[in-house]
């Protein structure tokens, strides 16, 4: 039994002695749009050994979402980098004394749980091989959408809703923050988003919201008449890129 160990022991060691330092950088990009960064909070970065689940690597990508011109308006070719020595990344170094298989997950935006997605891809990790330049990019779909108003489980009275019309507004932004504007680079003209108004289960109807003179902000209404519970739900979708993001809250009218 002794002896078993001291030979485990040994072989360990001389694993480690071989092991080497492997240096990867791991990206999140927003489908259609740049890198999700430290201005948004950043995504999450677990690497992990395909074969025994052990977590090599984690953290956050930190840095900016890149360039815009570079990114969205240039054309792109063979060979080009889409980033540069700002672009939010995760920099891991992983001591490997084989190749090894692992997978490579983000979760984000981070901070922004009902908007967060998860994304994931494998590869071989070859000892003192480094994946630096781009590194790994996992991209990540969707909008990052909040409901505004009405609030959480609000109690609104109904003799305050002017000419039966209830407002409704939400946020809406690509997953890496950047703006929604009407004709910019993400023109909020390419964009369905809708409320779906239920009052105690059953569907009064879907109306369309609209881009007010602030970027990001959507606003539209409906007619209701009755007291009771209620549930808005949001949805945004763009049909060109496949992005979409869905926010749901219950209110009350009184």
């Amino acid at each position: 039994m002794f002896k078993t160990l001291i030979t485990s022991m040994i072989i360990c060691c001389i694993m480690d002695s071989h092991a080497q330092s492997t240096k990867l950088i791991v990206r999140a990009k927003a489908k259609d749009a740049k890198f999700i960064g430290t201005g948004i909070g950043g995504a999450y970065v677990i690497v992990r050994n395909n074969l025994t689940g052990e977590i090599l690597a984690k953290g956050l990508t930190t840095g900016t979402s890149g360039n815009t011109d570079l990114i969205m308006k240039k054309p792109f070719s063979r060979g080009q980098s889409l980033t540069d020595s700002t672009t939010a990344k995760f920099e891991a170094s992983i001591n490997i004394s084989e190749p090894t298989f692992v997978d490579i997950e983000v979760l984000a935006p981070i901070n922004r749980k009902s908007a967060a997605v998860k994304g994931s891809t494998q590869i071989w990790l070859i000892p003192g091989k480094p994946i630096l330049g781009e590194g790994i990019v996992i991209e990540v779909p969707g909008f990052i959408l909040d409901v505004l108003y009405p609030n959480t489980h609000q109690v609104i009275k109904l003799d305050t809703v002017k000419k039966g019309l209830l407002t409704f507004k939400a946020s809406l932004t690509m997953t890496c923050g950047c703006p929604i504007t009407k004709g910019g680079v993400w023109n909020a003209d390419d964009i369905t988003i809708n409320a779906v108004v239920k009052k105690e289960g059953v569907k009064l109807g879907e109306e369309p919201l609209h881009l007010t003179a602030e970027p990001n902000i959507f606003e539209g209404s409906l007619s209701v008449k009755e007291k009771g519970n209620y549930e808005l739900l949001i949805y945004a979708y763009d049909p060109k890129t496949g992005n979409t993001a869905v926010d749901k809250i219950n209110f009350v009218l009184q």
